[in-house]
């Protein structure tokens, strides 16, 4: 397994990294402010008006330390990546599964089987922790249960959405009771983005941004196509595979985050911004309070069942990917999601 690396965050408008023999420095107003070696880094985030000089980017690319532009506010743009490494064997079997229709719905089928089951985990966390209606979250926790029974047995792609859809609807409907500090500030009515028009929306947004790179660059990492994926079908610049797994990742981690940011209380409503036309995003220090639990949360600790052995949570993406790996190459019958407990 490889070792957790620290991913550095750029959100200083203006800044300027450049290589200096095997180290980044960060320039602001032309002055070096910060200097990391570049194998202390498994990746750079770009966000907003920031620069790399071509020889960083050169760099990055050489030695696999993955480089991301995004928005100020964390919309994806581009990255820079070197010459595609990786068994050429593993891409296209992934490519023929990804054209089998019933490989493909074997896949989502695993996919969608972590998210309901993870999702009705975080649920019933908080009724442990007695937060919200526990008898409406109850009666989602039963809807789900209903749903991985029959998720079994469907027989097309169209129902395993049809499960999946409607098990995010109704998640998203009793989220709101998990929501149990700032109701004023931070509320539920429904998933809404592009752009997201809350602040617990911009909150969730945000944090699937940063799960979702990280996915997508652990699977590059273990030779697989992120941009080949099997309950999200291809699409121009979509990285359907990365998507896939997000599903395995989105509520025990990235959800569960913005709950802890939430009830500690320690992000606020002034942490974001709403622009005129009424879209809301976090602010400078906003996104740095939130990149900064993000890299914290990466650092705790869980039991992987499947090897049996204790990992940091940035290292799941890793794991995950390797064993995908290992499916689609028939060293394992089935892909092991992973499920949080």
């Amino acid at each position: 397994m490889r070792k957790l690396l620290n991913t550095l965050y750029v959100t200083t408008q203006g800044a300027y990294l450049r290589k200096e023999g095997q180290t980044v420095v960060v320039e602001i107003d032309k002055k070096a402010t910060l200097r990391v070696p570049l194998l202390n880094l498994q990746g750079i985030l770009c966000f907003g008006n920031v620069l790399c000089s071509p020889f960083l980017m050169g760099a990055c690319a050489k030695t696999d330390v993955s480089l991301a532009f995004l928005t100020e506010h964390g919309r994806f743009l581009a990255d820079v990546r070197g010459e595609v490494t990786g068994n050429v064997l593993l891409r296209r079997e992934q490519g023929r599964q990804a054209d089998d229709e019933q490989a493909s719905l074997r896949w989502a089928k695993v996919f969608v089987a972590a998210k309901l089951q993870n999702a009705r985990i975080t649920l019933r966390r908080a009724v442990r922790d007695r937060h919200g209606d526990a008898e409406r979250i109850e009666r989602m926790c039963q809807r789900i249960r209903r749903h991985l029974h029959v998720l079994k047995n469907v027989p097309t792609m169209n129902e395993v959405r049809g499960i999946e859809g409607d098990t995010a609807k109704h998640y998203f409907a009793v989220f709101d009771e998990m929501i149990v500090q700032q109701k004023d500030a931070f509320f539920l009515q429904g998933r809404n983005r592009r752009p997201p028009r809350d602040n617990m929306n911009a909150l969730l947004s945000f944090l699937y941004t940063l799960v979702f790179y990280d996915l997508a660059s652990a699977l590059s990492a273990h030779g697989l196509d992120p941009f080949v994926g099997f309950l999200h079908r291809d699409r121009p610049g979509r990285r359907s595979l990365a998507l896939d797994f997000l599903e395995e990742f989105r509520t025990s981690l990235a959800d569960r985050l913005a709950l802890t940011l939430v009830n500690r209380r320690q992000i606020q409503a002034h942490d974001f911004i709403r622009s005129e036309a009424g879209g809301v995003t976090l602010d400078e220090d906003g996104r740095k309070l939130v990149l900064k639990a993000y890299q914290e949360k990466k650092q705790e600790e869980r039991l992987h069942p499947f090897f049996d052995e204790r990992m940091k949570l940035g290292l799941l993406f890793h794991a995950q990917a390797m064993l995908a790996a290992r499916t689609l190459r028939g060293d394992l019958d089935t892909y092991p999601a992973f499920y949080w407990k």
